[in-house]
């Protein structure tokens, strides 16, 4: 039987062989050897007697015996041959008794070369194990910036912590997010239960995703692994069957898909109106009357955020009183978002609107199993195909406020309260900056933010500084009374509003509404079938304002009236030209514009800025969830 086993693997390395050299692949397994950097470079950690993942041992430490297998670890050799009948008796071994000597092997950027064992390696890889025991020497590189450097020390972290060493994954920060998914802190060690626990979760969907053509996915299985488990319940999948996470793995196959686009987002700057005649859009509305529910986080009379998108569910109202009703849910948490969509899915609503970043899983699991039931989230640059999402871009308001406030300035000193350090706050933040800059060459902007757990006071923070103008939160709510929002100067203490930004929601919904009544959502999905679909709306929308207050003198309101003209009609790009941040320069071409992605996923602050982005560590904790779902250090890690 042996012999013919022989025969068998004789085969499928003759067959891995030409097929390598067909595509001008090296044909046999590689060598450590001839990889690594120079001595003085790379450090030696011994990791001792470790569970080696069969399909991640690639090659020999040494030349010797390199050219005795294919590139899959089959010989190569005919029978015949010393090679051979060792090969033989230890196939033999094995199906009587089993092979458990351990092999010695040295792992070097998540792959494993064999320095004693590689018959055995063979023999057991023909018999699919599906791991092989062995003392490991890792050799650590030096550190770099390139990505595969970077992904690799992530995993060396993550190994620490947990011990597994058998899921790969592909992108920047996926290791940190694969400990959050599972339920660990940043820094919190696994036990035995937590890793046996993994591996059969793991395990059993990974087989089903490559029963399935995961395979033929340019994607990883853990990259697949981990959309499954942000999206599922990653405890709830243990009592789970094999078919029942095969069934949830079909459904969700187009996240799976996405994830192999590099930009997997289609950035829809403005509204495009289809041309369905409205006498069709009345007549189709007469047989189905659109039903919209919102979805709020807190209060309308509790949060400012709140407010402006109830304000948009009115608007929304009075807009199409004859052809929509809306329901509303406010003060939903995660613990009851999922039931709060499939109320309000049950109460016949067609279009569902989830107003916070926090809530898009949710969102997407509802899209997921309710294809018919169009869902958004009010969240930038996020990456699905079940749901879209949509956002303002309010860099465009903040460079306004910015020049308003480096023309008035005393003293060149600038204040900017932010909150969250998330996608897009980056650019708003920037854009202040470079508005004030380009009025005034001499101001500076010290920044401050609102959610550090010092809990300490940013206004009084920035009035420490003797700044003169200030940029604080964005919107109120109508029961306060408070005057620190939108731009303002203090005198005695008192503030006084120089302009303020508006986020145009009504206007927002009434777009995206119009969108699904004339055909257009349906042709935007047929002319993006592989990217998910983020709208992107700003003043050349009309979704986004600023207003001035009567106070400012007349130069100053006729140069922001001709800014926002400008703006609005995309003549001018606030991210223009040549830009400098506080380590150096970005962009040097005066005739070149960030592109929309590059100031989505800013991850740097101006050279007239006075300030740092702080880490998600540094922030409180009712912060890490927004953090968590859209923080600036996720996306461009």
């Amino acid at each position: 039987m042996s012999w013919e086993d022989y025969e068998k693997a004789y085969r499928a390395g003759k067959k891995d062989y030409q097929m390598r050299l067909t595509r001008g692949q090296q044909p046999t397994i590689k060598i450590l050897d001839d990889i690594l950097p120079h001595r003085e470079h790379y450090t030696e950690v011994p990791l001792g007697l470790v569970q080696i993942p069969a399909d991640q041992i690639v090659g020999t430490k040494t030349g010797g015996r390199s050219s005795s297998f294919a590139g899959n670890f089959m010989p190569i050799l005919r029978r015949g041959t010393e090679f051979a009948s060792k090969w033989i008796s230890l196939s033999d071994s094995h199906l009587e008794e089993g092979i458990h000597d351990p092999v010695k092997a040295y792992e070097y950027m998540n792959e494993f070369y064999v320095e004693e064992g590689n018959k055995r390696v063979s023999v057991l890889k023909y018999f699919d194990a599906v791991s092989i025991p062995g003392y490991v020497i890792r050799i650590l590189p030096p550190r770099t910036n390139e990505k595969k450097n970077r992904i690799y020390y992530e995993f060396v972290d993550f190994y620490e912590l947990s011990k597994i060493n058998y899921i790969s994954l592909s992108k920047p920060g996926s290791f940190a997010r694969l400990q959050e998914a599972v339920g660990k802190g940043p820094r919190e060690t696994w036990s035995e239960e937590d890793r046996l626990d993994f591996n059969f979760i793991y395990t059993k969907f990974k087989a089903e995703y490559e029963d399935k053509g995961g395979n033929k996915l340019s994607i990883t299985s853990g990259d697949a692994f981990l959309t499954f488990i942000t999206l599922f319940d990653y405890k709830s999948l243990a009592d789970k069957t094999s078919n029942e996470i095969g069934k949830m793995i079909e459904k969700s196959w187009e996240e799976f898909k996405l994830l192999q686009e590099d930009n997997g987002i289609e950035l829809k700057m403005d509204p495009v109106q289809g041309k369905k005649p409205l006498k069709s859009i009345l007549l189709s509305l007469s047989l189905q009357r659109l039903k919209i529910a919102f979805i709020y986080e807190k209060t309308p009379t509790s949060s400012a955020w709140t407010y402006a998108h109830e304000l948009g569910r009115l608007h929304l109202e009075q807009a199409f009183p004859n052809e929509i009703t809306t329901i509303y849910y406010e003060n939903v948490t995660q613990d009851n978002i999922d039931e709060t969509i499939a109320d309000a899915i049950k109460n016949k609503c067609n279009i569902i609107f989830t107003t916070t970043p926090t809530f898009v899983n949710a969102s997407v699991k509802a899209g997921i199993e309710h294809r018919d039931v169009r869902i958004l989230n009010c969240s930038l640059n996020t990456s699905h195909r079940y749901i879209r999402t949509y956002y303002s871009r309010m860099h465009e308001a903040k460079f306004l406020m910015g020049a308003i406030a480096g023309a008035l300035t005393e003293n060149n000193r600038l204040g900017y309260i932010a909150d969250y350090p998330i996608l897009g706050s980056i650019a708003n933040i920037n854009a202040f900056a470079l508005g004030a800059k380009m009025i005034n060459p001499r101001a500076r902007v010290y920044l401050e933010w609102s959610k550090l757990k010092d809990n300490s006071d940013a206004l009084e923070k920035l009035l420490a500084t003797n700044v003169s103008v200030i940029s604080g939160m964005d919107m109120i709510i109508p029961e306060e009374a408070s005057r620190f929002f939108g731009l303002y100067y203090m005198e005695n203490n008192i503030p006084y509003s120089l302009a303020m930004p508006i986020w145009h929601w009504g206007k927002f919904y009434e777009r995206l509404v119009r969108t699904i009544m004339d055909g257009t959502w349906e042709s935007e999905e047929d002319a993006t079938p592989v990217k998910a679909i983020n709208y992107w709306w700003g003043m050349s929308a009309g979704v986004i304002e600023v207003i001035c207050s009567q106070n400012l003198p007349i130069g100053t309101k006729r140069l922001i009236d001709l800014l926002k003209k400008t703006i609005g009609s995309e003549e001018f790009n606030p991210f223009s030209g040549i830009l400098y941040s506080q380590t150096g320069i970005i962009q040097g071409d005066p005739n070149v514009s960030l592109s929309p992605e590059e100031i989505v996923t800013m991850d740097w602050l101006a050279e007239n800025i006075i300030g740092t982005i702080p880490s998600p560590e540094d922030l409180r904790e009712d912060a890490q969830p927004v953090v968590s779902q859209q923080g600036i250090e996720t996306a461009v890690k």
